[in-house]
């Protein structure tokens, strides 16, 4: 069974950084994988995604502020995120699907392998 845990979360002032990290095991890792983002009251949305040949895409809010990457050493999905600003609070998951490429930032319905999500809180 494919198994996802997220690690890296916390409180942080507007202007700070937070480094999310989720190991994946039991997964043939380099395929679609993705972070995703909610916040009360809001729907979930995609925060960037990474596919087999290591293509990157963002959502327009992060942009410039959040690299995502993988490391297959580790089987790790990382999300650096500089520059935090309140907006960007929110429970953080990552997700994997069996696909190789990704379609765009990705939708919730495409990723069938999620994690249980990590806090992600910035004061202004």
């Amino acid at each position: 069974q494919v198994q996802l845990v997220e690690s890296g979360g916390g409180s942080v002032q507007a202007g700070g950084s937070l480094r999310l990290s989720c190991a994946i095991s039991r997964f043939s890792f380099g395929r679609c994988m993705a972070w995703f983002r909610q916040a009360p009251g809001k729907e979930r949305e995609g925060v960037a995604s990474i596919d087999i040949g290591d293509n990157r895409r963002y959502a327009d809010s992060v942009k410039g502020r959040f690299t995502i990457s993988k490391d297959k050493t580790e089987n790790t999905l990382n999300l650096q995120m500089n520059s935090l600003k309140p907006e960007d609070s929110a429970i953080y998951s990552c997700a994997a699907t069996n696909d190789f490429w990704c379609r765009g930032v990705g939708s919730a319905a495409d990723f069938v392998y999620w994690g249980q999500g990590t806090q992600v809180t910035v004061s202004s």
